[in-house]
């Protein structure tokens, strides 16, 4: 591991000293740009961060919401690129395990995973079939070992993504807020190790997170574990109750570096340990190895004399290794012993804050290159062209995905994967929805009214069950920050993100920002992941089966805005164009509308509408329900466009709402006072899907056509090739 020229300049003067081997390993694991956002820090203080049902610790590493009646919700998003490039089974369960790790450390019970993975081109690209294979199933074992329902997620292929992998992992909490364990500390208290036993797998994994992927270093791959990680969760629950905890801290990225410095930095405390007295996996361990090792299901506690006991008689009662390794001193000094001997001491503010840099940035080339008019479709058979879409892997049906992971196991799902979002039953009798969203080909076009309209879908799908958003996470993922092209990308994605936030008043409760996701290659697109929660007070809307004579009434308005869309990328290979954007009045108001909709009972099912546009949304209406319907392009709420925009324009804020006849005129007397976009542009029934502009058919499509390839496409190019 290194530290760049400047920065070993400025540990050495900081501390009048040449640093150790070992002290210079800590501070290359804490300040290499994993851990220590030297590139982002500055720039994410604009994102809001409080709000009322926000509720902030001393060194929680996932966000809390309080959500009534002494309840709390956490969450936390976390990344697991580059090792699931490398070795993608592994590298994605170890995703999900440090995630849950995250949300444990506040003292809340995990309850639901969501997932967000990117590949190449699998139609095309074996090794991105073989990666994106391996990553789902490491995702599927390590939460189904450990009883946590993966309740939702995205998947998406792009070229940009060749040789590479995106394996995002959200994770959600749930807990009495009076057992919240808030992190504190006083000298004498003792430091714990608790978990699996530390080896050399994932030495310098925040490292060779933190460069360009140039090569396959298996040694910084972590080995997932989930039986212990299932018997830790249980042991600091059963430790919290016990009121055995004083302050607890997930080894994640930078191992016990970057734990151990944190810890100290944030409780104002000193910490020094004996790695002698850590359980490891081989006998023959350097204290460099042994301090930035990212072994996996470990956690760190500090407890004092009264309670060790207690603590350590719960740990063999779950067969857990647990080491008491060091205490808590008042001299804010990290220090490392062997035995008798010092092998580091080091301020351990100076450690936990590597110095902030100042990117350059500056307009990307090719944003004034991009063509903006797209070219006039050449096949105006749209019959065919949305059978193919409807095939393609990017919309395809997922439940080859979905279908391996447990998503009911814990009885809380009563909203399951597949639909706009995913509802939760909390113990207070209210529910939770949850979305994550992410669209790198709008954010390639135009970065951030790309990352804006990401937030808006994720706000979209989770207003369709009928909840108010509360809160966010994002995960932040780019190229190479040292590159001012894709640093402004970077800057420009979080502006969108921050605006958003700020006008809907959704604070960001937490996140994370991943940067050198590039190979030989080149770098992915801008990749900015958000995720939003949502609260239900009452009921969620659960979809009801559409009938025939049922109303569709569409609100929000469709425009010419085909830049980035799946369309003109999957059909015509054409990257340019207008990106859609949010017109956060009209969005605010279409949100409000539906929730009213919703709350008054008035529709059967609420369906926000985005990629592949309203010929892919009303498909997958009638396809799930198996039912035709007869739609009138005159009807659609837009001006003067051409038929290919009408059915594929992935335009913002918009939703399509089935109503039964008899709560018709109901919603149009609700939908006229609010002076919105909306008209009824259908209605359903038979065997076939038509669109009509003028009388004259458009595109004719058997629903159940329509359904066998869309069902069965993705797993055809995933098994078969």
């Amino acid at each position: 591991m290194s530290l760049a020229k400047q920065e070993s300049a400025y540990l050495e003067k900081k501390i009048g000293r040449k640093p150790t081997p070992t002290e210079f390993q800590i501070v290359a694991a804490q300040w290499s740009e994993h851990c220590s956002y030297k590139s982002s820090k500055k720039h994410l203080k604009m994102l809001p961060m409080s709000g009322p049902n926000v509720i902030s610790e001393k060194g929680f590493d996932s966000g809390v919401l309080d959500v009534g009646d002494d309840y709390v919700v956490t969450v936390h998003i976390e990344s697991h690129n580059h090792p699931s490039a490398v070795e993608p089974f592994g590298g994605a369960a170890t995703g999900v395990g440090g995630v849950i790790r995250d949300i444990l450390s506040t003292g809340t019970r995990p309850i639901a995973i969501l997932d967000g993975l990117r590949f190449g081109d699998i139609e095309k690209d074996p090794h991105a079939r073989w990666l994106f294979k391996k990553a789902v199933c490491g995702i599927a074992d390590y939460g189904n070992c450990l009883g946590i329902p993966t309740i939702g997620g995205e998947v998406e292929f792009d070229k940009c993504y060749s040789d590479y992998a995106l394996v995002d992992v959200a994770a959600i909490g749930f807990g009495k807020k009076d057992r919240l364990i808030k992190n504190h500390a006083k000298k004498g208290d003792l430091v714990v190790l608790l978990g699996g036993p530390t080896g050399r797998d994932g030495i310098g994994g925040s490292q060779f997170a933190s460069d360009s992927l140039e090569s396959e270093d298996r040694s910084a791959v972590q080995i997932p574990d989930p039986f212990i990680e299932k018997l830790i969760i249980e042991a600091i629950l059963e430790a919290r109750n016990e009121k055995c905890i004083n302050a607890l801290k997930d080894l994640g990225g930078g191992g016990l570096s970057c734990a151990v410095s944190e810890t100290a930095d944030s409780l104002g405390i000193g910490i020094e340990l004996d790695v002698n007295h850590i359980h490891t996996r081989e006998f023959d361990m350097h204290p460099d190895e042994i301090m930035i090792s990212e072994s996996q299901e470990r956690m760190l506690i500090i407890t004092n004399d009264k309670k060790l006991k207690k603590l350590k008689n719960i740990c063999k009662k779950f067969r857990i290794q647990c080491s008491v390794i060091g205490k808590v001193k008042t001299d804010n000094l990290i220090h490392i012993k062997k035995g008798s001997k010092t092998v580091a001491s080091l301020p351990t503010h100076l450690v936990a804050n590597a110095p902030l840099l100042d990117r350059h940035h500056r307009v990307p080339k090719y944003l004034k290159q991009l063509p903006v008019n797209h070219p006039a479709p050449k096949n105006q058979n749209f019959t065919d062209i949305i059978l193919k879409m409807i095939s393609s892997p990017n919309i395809a049906n997922k439940n080859w995905v979905y279908g391996q992971y447990d998503y009911e196991v814990g009885i809380r799902t009563v909203i399951k994967p597949g639909r706009n979002a995913s509802v939760l039953r909390l113990d207070n009798g209210k529910y939770l929805a949850a979305k994550i969203d992410g669209n790198p080909k709008h954010c390639y076009i135009d970065p951030r009214q790309g990352a804006i309209g990401c937030f808006e879908e994720a706000c979209r799908n989770v207003v369709c069950t009928g909840a108010t958003p509360i809160g966010m996470v994002d995960h932040l993922q780019f190229g190479n920050p040292e590159d001012p092209e894709i640093f402004w990308t970077f800057l420009e994605s979080l502006k969108g993100i921050t605006d958003f936030a700020k006008d809907f008043k959704i604070p960001c409760v937490g996140g994370k920002v991943s940067f050198y996701n590039e190979t030989p290659k080149g770098p992915i697109k801008p990749t900015p992941l958000i995720g939003v929660l949502g609260i239900i007070e009452k009921q969620p809307r659960h979809p009801a089966q559409i009938k025939a004579d049922d109303i569709l009434v569409i609100i929000g308005e469709t425009k010419n805005e085909m830049g980035g869309s799946e369309y003109l990328e999957y059909i015509h290979g054409f990257i340019g164009g207008n990106c859609p954007k949010v017109d956060f009045k009209k969005s605010k108001k279409n949100m409000n509308i539906v929730l009213e909709i919703i709350r008054k009972n008035l529709a059967k099912c609420v369906h926000d509408c985005s990629k592949g546009g309203l010929a892919i949304t009303i498909s997958e209406l009638c396809m799930n329900n198996r039912i035709g319907c007869k739609i009138s392009f005159d009807k659609i709420p837009s001006k003067n466009l051409k038929n290919d925009e009408l059915l594929f324009s992935e335009s913002h804020s918009r939703y399509l709402i089935v109503v039964e006849k008899k709560n018709l005129n109901k919603i149009k007397k609700l939908l006229s006072k609010k002076n919105l976009d909306y008209n009824i542009m259908g209605n359903f029934g038979g065997t076939k899907i038509l669109f009509k502009k003028n009388s004259v058919n458009i595109a004719n499509l058997s629903v159940e056509k329509l359904r066998l390839n869309w069902m069965s496409s993705l797993e055809e190019i995933v098994v078969h090739g």
